[in-house]
């Protein structure tokens, strides 16, 4: 008889590996050497086996300590009771693996007791809903009309004609699961028969053809919180498809998009708004009036000497906070208009101006300007 190999060794792990470690291990190899993976390959069925015994005796934490201590004589002649001559693989494996491959198996894997699914749950649904700035700062109900699968009002969902019922199926016996047994294991499948609804329809309705479900439009308010942002999400519990014969309905999700406004950006909770005004409003001061997103109008004094691109702050005038208290602000950034389609008289004006400006009207041009002077003058040198 040819010896053993070490059972570290078979799952590729150190002698001191953990619980964690040593499952992880043994799940990654088991996964490549599966004979799903690896039909008629009598090789990689040998090794599973392999992969599969070193795993029990490891994750065993009695007959760790023994191995460990003797080694594979420790299961020979009754040195260490039943352990790896006398592993059940039909048995005892089906549980390990049930636990460590159960989403590999689909959903379930091999777990016993898996009772009858039922129908379908229903689909969840989305809906693009585009509205305004003025009904994202104050709130709305929407009315949205919704194109979706609903329980058939015929058979109320069972999907069965008028005075019959769906019955058992015969070859799952309702549990809608198969068992099959592939070499040492036990394999769980959706009943091939029934598509996992555990029931079949001899009769169907007339008016669903058996689904439990028909096609309409539903009309539904949507209510839009104050305070929302760009891309909000709102979840409408049990309102996206009708589930099939009988089963929950999904959820329908309305995604919210926030249109351009005209006038105004919006910067989170703040508000900004760009307002052109008259060089000579700017230059001797003035009020400005402007409007506000709530629908109101706020005034802004403009101080004497005012630059283009100096910002106003109007307090609370923003976005309402979303689930909670309080507003942003607005921020009204002025722009200084040069004039245009001037008269000649006008022009004459301005130059007349110009003539007799002293030093210190236009700081910020003269100070550019003594700075390209030094920049020039230093050139020179």
């Amino acid at each position: 008889m040819m010896a053993k190999d070490d059972y570290y060794e078979t799952l590729g792990v150190d002698r001191g590996a953990g619980e964690d470690e040593l499952k992880k291990a043994y799940r990654k190899l088991a996964m490549k050497y599966h004979p799903d993976q690896n039909p008629d390959d009598k090789a990689a069925e040998a090794k599973f086996k392999d992969l599969s015994e070193a795993y029990h005796i490891l994750s065993d934490p009695e007959k760790k300590a023994a191995y460990d201590q003797f080694g594979h004589a420790a299961f020979e002649g009754g040195a260490g009771g039943q352990g790896a001559q006398g592993f059940d693989f039909r048995s005892s494996f089906s549980d390990v693996f049930d636990d460590l491959f159960g989403d590999f198996m689909g959903g379930n894997g091999g777990r016993r007791g898996g009772g009858r699914q039922g129908g379908v749950r229903g689909a969840d649904l989305r809906y693009n809903l585009e509205i305004t700035l003025e009904d994202a700062h104050a709130g709305k109900q929407a009315r949205v009309r919704v194109p979706t699968a609903v329980t058939c009002e015929t058979c109320t969902g069972t999907g069965a004609k008028s005075g019959t019922r769906p019955a058992n199926c015969g070859t799952c016996g309702g549990a809608g699961k198969v068992r099959a047994q592939q070499g040492f294991f036990t394999i769980e499948r959706t009943c091939p028969t029934c598509q996992g609804a555990g029931q079949v329809i001899a009769n169907p309705c007339g008016t669903c053809k058996g689904s439990g479900r028909t096609h309409k439009e539903k009309t539904l308010s949507v209510n839009i919180p104050t305070g929302v942002e760009d891309g909000t999400r709102i979840r409408l519990a049990g309102e996206g498809e009708a589930g099939a014969r009988g089963a929950p309905a999904g959820d329908l999700y309305i995604f919210l998009s926030i249109e351009q406004h005209r006038i105004f950006d919006r910067d989170g909770l703040h508000i900004r708004c760009r307002v052109p005004i008259s060089m000579i409003k700017a230059t001797l001061g003035g009020t400005l009036e402007v409007p506000t997103l709530g629908g109101g109008r706020a005034r802004v004094t403009v101080p004497a000497g005012t630059q283009s691109g100096q910002q106003f702050r109007l307090r609370g005038k923003g976005m309402p906070a979303l689930h909670g208290s309080g507003h942003g602000d607005m921020y009204v950034h002025v722009s200084v208009e040069t004039p245009v389609s001037l008269t000649k008289k006008q022009k004459e004006l301005l130059r007349e101006f110009e003539n007799t400006s002293k030093s210190g009207t236009s700081p910020e041009a003269e100070g550019f300007f003594a700075k390209v002077k030094d920049i020039w003058e230093d050139l020179k040198d």
